[in-house]
């Protein structure tokens, strides 16, 4: 386990790399958030489990999520820069990706089907994400449990209104 506890990078360049990663990040979460631009009418049409979250929640826990991945990347590419952490890098980068597409299956072309299967992929890419860092700094894999969490409950609450919905979810 390979663990750096002192950047490779001059300040600046740690300062640049940081903004780097939040732009990078809340740029998939902009993303989302286009998808979801009309996702509280649609979400209030939706027959939901008894369990379900209120909808305002989601913005909140997502800010603080994303925040956390930033902060995760930018530990792993400052410890190690990305000629030793490319391959976790990357694979960041995609779960970043597959996290924005969730949003346009569900909430824009109602997907039901293709949104569940779409988060069961996103948690795998969390999950090998998570193992990647744990191997570069493990703080940085550890910033990532919450979104694990997360994600895990939104599989879930995925499967569960799509389930309830089969008119409108497909």
């Amino acid at each position: 386990m390979m663990q750096n506890t002192r950047s490779r990078f001059s300040f600046s360049k740690q300062l640049f790399g940081f903004a780097g990663w939040l732009i990078l990040t809340f740029a998939a979460a902009a993303l989302g958030a286009l998808a979801s631009a009309q996702a509280k009418t649609f979400y209030l049409q939706l027959v939901r489990p008894e369990w379900a979250p209120p909808g305002w929640l989601f913005a909140p826990v997502w800010t603080a999520l994303y925040l956390l991945m930033a902060i995760a990347a930018w530990l792993v590419w400052r410890g190690h820069g990305f000629r030793r952490a490319g391959g976790a890098l990357t694979l960041f980068v995609v779960q970043l990706a597959a996290n924005a597409v969730w949003t346009w299956l569900f909430f824009v072309w109602h997907q039901g089907a293709l949104a569940f299967a779409e988060i069961l992929l996103l948690w795998l890419l969390i999950a090998g994400t998570i193992a990647a860092f744990w191997r570069l700094h493990v703080f940085a894999a550890v910033l990532l449990l919450p979104y694990l969490v997360w994600v895990s409950f939104a599989s879930a609450l995925t499967w569960a209104t799509w389930q309830l919905n089969p008119g409108i979810l497909g």
